[in-house]
């Protein structure tokens, strides 16, 4: 066995870390902590879109048009909630547009983004037909609100989705 070439009772200097050769691995010299920087970030690679859309505020102190059986019906929660499914054009880091969303209160929104379980006898097929019905009431209150155009009767949104 090697012994150690500390003696016993002499405590340990207190240096600073510091490197004055290269470090093997990147052949950079260390860099003090008062000199260091933060990393930049990456620019160009994601644009955010705007925070808060006149169809967005429009959704403040209306009524929740989602009606599950959680419905809080208090206008003061409600926002605008946005559709979860892939043909809506939800997809990773991106949110569905403003017009696949429907008027919820806080409790409706919970259970539509998985937050709540949903209600006792309402599947899947079912929370979907609910969400698109919604939808249809919500584009209505937008068009009466000017915040909608008038769509032809050929592509206005119906109950059934692909």
């Amino acid at each position: 066995m090697k012994r150690s070439p500390m003696k016993p009772g002499n405590p340990l200097a207190r240096t600073p870390f510091k490197r004055t050769s290269p470090m093997p691995s990147t052949g950079m010299l260390s860099v003090q902590s008062h000199q260091r920087m933060a990393p930049k970030g990456k620019a160009g690679l994601k644009t955010k879109g705007p925070r808060s859309t006149p169809i967005r505020r429009a959704a403040r102190g209306q009524d929740c048009t989602l009606r599950m059986a959680v419905c809080n019906f208090d206008p003061d929660t409600t926002v605008l909630c946005h559709s979860n499914f892939l043909a809506d054009g939800k997809g990773m880091g991106l949110k569905a547009p403003d017009t696949a969303a429907a008027f919820g209160c806080s409790a409706c929104h919970d259970v539509l983004d998985g937050r709540r379980p949903r209600p006792a006898g309402l599947s899947l097929a079912e929370l979907e037909d609910t969400f698109y019905a919604a939808v249809c009431r919500t584009h209505e209150i937008l068009r009466t609100m000017g915040l909608l155009d008038a769509a032809p009767a050929a592509i206005q949104p119906t109950l059934e989705h692909p």
